[in-house]
């Protein structure tokens, strides 16, 4: 787990406009109206009034719907350069699920489902009601920042004759030592993630992409992930992970000068259908939390390099202040030990790889000798896989403190498209050029 890692959470997002231009005014749901439309003055307004705004008593319907919240009326954008649920600030549900398709489907069939995704995500992502069929679970949210975000797998291209349009950057991940990897939950021809804010608005658009699937594709695997809600801290600040740690203070952020760089693909690379776009690798970490816990708070922070309470380096300072690799303590060991994690994972001390973190945490219960299986849905994004996670991932493999109390059972590697303009979808320059 790279400490150059996840977004600070974000104050809850933008307010929510109208029905997206692009259908035509309000989507046609359960009795005409739009997802948003149940919200009265929320549907037509799109304000922000904040939390306190939104509480709806239990007793008796209000006169007056009650404008949504924050957390609801935050929405991102479906169509852009890039594809949303990259740049944006981490989100309180995700879902994770890949798709094969189905035996005789091909490129026609993968490009009317694209087609048919891409509308979808469109219209729930402006908390509209899904194309067709409906299921109602989110009919009394707003957007929740919803994003969904597709990508294609390595047999994908295969799979659709497209062999001399896959990328080099997509060849298969090297071994890793500390892989325990289930080939049932890895890889996959397509990809889709979904967050969102609330989990009822994530769950709504992961069936709606299953069900619009429909006999061209199915289901590979799934897996569900979470992190702090919005609001729930004081102030906005770095998420924790499941082990209790501050967990992405040195993310690169969308203002560094060399972001687009080293997160995106350059407009002018080969092949030219992915401009814009990014690679993801996906990986399901175990954490260890029965070894993890029994270390104590001083084992803990040493395996880390940063204090468990600020996430502040062990050399000193608070949690932004650069770490000093040289500084010593008293006994004249390294203040930040030599196979601390955030020592190992620095991109000074990996040739300047880096990668944007903006993962979720999990839990599936519990195992029948008691111990939790829980951890870390690892999603970063690259430019290059080969110059961003896999040397870091190699150089962990060499002696990172941390390795003892995680294990990677799940891995894949996803070409993630530019985002689709105005009257496209995602993939449409891969699928008909």
């Amino acid at each position: 787990m790279p400490d150059q890692s996840l977004p600070e959470t974000r104050t809850p997002g933008s307010p929510a406009s109208g029905p997206s231009a692009h259908h035509g005014g309000a989507a046609e749901g359960h009795g005409g109206f739009s997802r948003r439309a149940l919200l009265g003055t929320a549907g037509a307004t799109g304000l922000v009034l904040g939390a306190a705004g939104g509480a709806v008593g239990y007793a008796s319907a209000p006169a007056q719907a009650t404008p949504l919240t924050s957390v609801g009326a935050g929405r991102a954008m479906f169509h852009g350069k890039h594809q949303p649920g990259i740049t944006e600030g981490l989100q309180a549900r995700g879902h994770l699920v890949a798709f094969d398709l189905a035996a005789g489907a091909g490129r026609k069939e993968a490009a009317a489902l694209l087609r048919r995704w891409s509308a979808t995500a469109e219209r729930l992502m402006a908390g509209e009601t899904a194309p067709h069929g409906d299921t109602g679970v989110a009919r009394d949210a707003g957007p929740s920042s919803l994003t969904i975000t597709f990508g294609f797998g390595h047999s994908f291209f295969g799979r659709t004759g497209l062999e001399k349009q896959r990328p080099a950057a997509l060849d298969p991940l090297p071994d890793f030592s500390s892989d325990r990897l289930d080939k049932a939950r890895s890889d996959g021809d397509l990809w889709v993630q979904i967050g969102a804010d609330d989990a009822l608005v994530a769950f709504h658009a992961l069936r709606a992409i299953q069900k619009d699937a429909g006999h061209a594709a199915r289901v590979r695997w799934q897996m569900n992930g979470f992190n702090r809600s919005p609001g729930a801290t004081a102030h906005p600040m770095t998420a924790r992970n499941l082990m209790g740690q501050i967990d992405g203070t040195r993310n690169p952020k969308p203002a560094d000068a060399d972001f687009d760089r080293r997160i995106f693909v350059p407009a002018s690379a080969e092949p030219a259908w992915m401009a814009n776009g990014s690679y993801a690798v996906v990986r399901r970490i175990r954490m260890l939390l029965d070894d993890w816990e029994t270390l104590s708070l001083a084992a803990q922070e040493a395996v880390i390099g940063r204090r468990k309470d600020t996430g502040a380096p062990l050399s000193g300072g608070d949690e932004t202040t650069p770490m000093d690799l040289d500084k010593t303590d008293a006994q004249g060991e390294p203040a930040v030990p030599v196979n601390a994690h955030a020592r190992i994972t620095r991109p000074d001390r990996n040739g300047g790889a880096a990668m944007l973190r903006r993962p979720f945490s999990y839990h599936d219960g519990i195992d029948q000798d008691g111990t939790p299986d829980a951890g870390l849905l690892f999603v970063c994004w690259q430019a290059d896989p080969l110059r961003g996670f896999v040397p870091v991932q190699r150089k962990l493999d060499r002696g990172d403190a941390l390795s003892r109390f995680i294990r990677h059972e799940a891995s894949g590697l996803f070409a993630v498209p530019g985002g689709a303009a105005a009257g496209e979808y995602v993939g449409q320059r891969l699928l008909e050029g």
